[in-house]
């Protein structure tokens, strides 16, 4: 997958690793991946779809948070989440959401195999054992899009690594370096300019 990366994403890891900052910076990253989603979604269902994707990100924030623990960098730690994220959107008929090609969805299940295997997520089960007790909210989903799937927000060719996007836009197979400069005040104010959800 494809990822971009800049100081942003460094002091937003900052923060959720923060205790006392972590639920302003939690809270503010799910509004924003739900929004910027919903902005993928098809239009007729992009309402519907809000507090399942409330629940998602939130959920995902466990999962990334988890993975730095573990040894990932930052880039494999959000990647991991995306493709969670991606699982739940193909599981659902998401296809105009999806960030990687449905024939890709293997691949990079594969690539965090051992960590997926922990944590008993697999494509079917998005969350695994990161699924809040009570659940996701339900939301529509569209299986018929599954038949011919059309994403135009995937990019295909990445499955092997974790590629990143610098800012300079170069493109970095792993990911970079924490700069020194990640400051965690600029995570507790999001606002839509600050990140994109890749």
């Amino acid at each position: 997958m494809k990822l971009r990366q800049n100081a942003k994403h460094f002091a937003y890891r900052k923060a959720l690793e923060t205790p006392g900052v972590r639920s302003v910076a939690n809270a503010g990253l799910v509004r924003l991946h739900t929004k910027i989603f919903t902005g993928k979604a098809d239009p007729a269902h992009a309402e519907e779809r809000k507090a399942h994707l409330d629940g998602l990100f939130d959920a995902t924030m466990d999962s990334y948070l988890r993975a730095l623990q573990e040894g990932f960098s930052e880039a494999e730690a959000r990647e991991i989440t995306h493709i969670q994220a991606n699982f739940d959107f193909y599981n659902h008929g998401w296809t105009e959401m999806l960030e990687i090609p449905v024939d890709e969805l293997e691949a990079h299940h594969e690539r965090y195999g051992d960590f997926f295997e922990r944590w008993d997520i697999t494509i079917d089960d998005p969350l695994g054992q990161f699924e809040p007790p009570e659940g996701l909210p339900e939301a529509p989903s569209t299986p018929e899009k599954l038949d011919d799937p059309e994403h135009p927000h995937a990019e295909g060719g990445f499955a092997d690594d974790v590629y990143v996007e610098t800012e300079g836009g170069d493109l970095v197979v792993g990911g970079q370096d924490e700069p020194d400069d990640a400051d965690v005040s600029t995570a507790i104010d999001l606002e839509d300019e600050d990140i994109e959800a890749d």
